[in-house]
């Protein structure tokens, strides 16, 4: 009888990640009976795992209201894993393809003080060429990366950005009220896509969204166009292949 060669070796492991992934879901920390109904594991066999967990430092169980925590353990692993991870590296296949499809311009970004840097730029087919450079630093407030970035901030993290700072305009359509910057926020929020319409750059459109997961923010893409050559069809194509590239990328982080 043939073997399934890609079937999981040690059932416990699975285990402890599936209460890993329970713990990480859950907005308070669980108990034992809580654990065993949320990963549908029994509850001698989830003692046993929180056990070994506890003692490797997976978990950190509270002897006095008996709760689970993730375990501190785990900050090393995530900090070494965050130090390794090649971000442009990983998504460039995605963006390629995003390229291909669109035949426009697409932007790789992360957030360094207060500023979008650009890490990664796929030129269009096309002939014409965008301002932008890689290593070239955007505002937050005027890019589409940068105001998708900031619509996932926090209220305290947004009042932070926008204590004391000037909000410059860069071309005539630059938001420079912060009412609006806030009204266009919660647009972001509601629709999940960003617009820099002329904003950051005269006559060039873009459309961004922000690359997360498990609330760690990765970066941002955006898609650039000239925008006499934007209809409202390709734009409607656009955010359609711009979601669909943000949830492939997460999917993989």
């Amino acid at each position: 009888m043939p073997t399934n060669t890609n079937k999981p070796y040690g059932t416990v492991l699975v285990k402890a990640k599936e209460i890993l992934d329970f713990l990480g879901r859950t907005e308070t920390a669980p108990t034992l009976a809580e654990i065993s109904a949320g990963v549908t594991m029994a509850k001698p066999t989830a003692l046993k795992v929180l056990t070994t967990m506890n003692e490797l430092g997976l978990v950190r169980r509270d002897d006095q209201t008996k709760r689970y925590y993730m375990g501190t353990q785990l900050i090393a692993y995530a900090q070494k894993a965050l130090a390794s991870f090649d971000i442009a590296g990983t998504v460039r296949p995605y963006l390629e393809r995003l390229r291909d499809e669109t035949q426009e311009t697409i932007n790789l970004g992360v957030v360094r003080d207060d500023q979008i840097v650009l890490i990664d730029k796929l030129e269009s087919p096309n002939s014409i060429k965008l301002q932008s450079i890689i290593g070239g630093t955007m505002n937050l407030y005027s890019s589409a990366m940068g105001k998708a970035v900031l619509a996932g901030y926090s209220t305290a993290q947004l009042h932070q950005y926008l204590s004391g700072r000037e909000l410059k305009a860069l071309t005539p359509a630059t938001l420079t009220k912060q009412t609006a910057l806030q009204a266009d926020l919660k647009r972001i929020r509601q629709t999940g896509i960003s617009i820099d319409n002329e904003e950051n750059e005269p006559e060039v459109y873009c459309l961004g969204v922000t690359l997360q997961k498990s609330n760690h923010l990765y970066g941002a893409i955006s898609v650039s166009t000239p925008k006499y050559r934007l209809s409202d069809e390709r734009r409607a194509q656009f955010v359609r292949l711009l979601l669909n590239t943000q949830h492939a990328i997460e999917s993989v982080l």
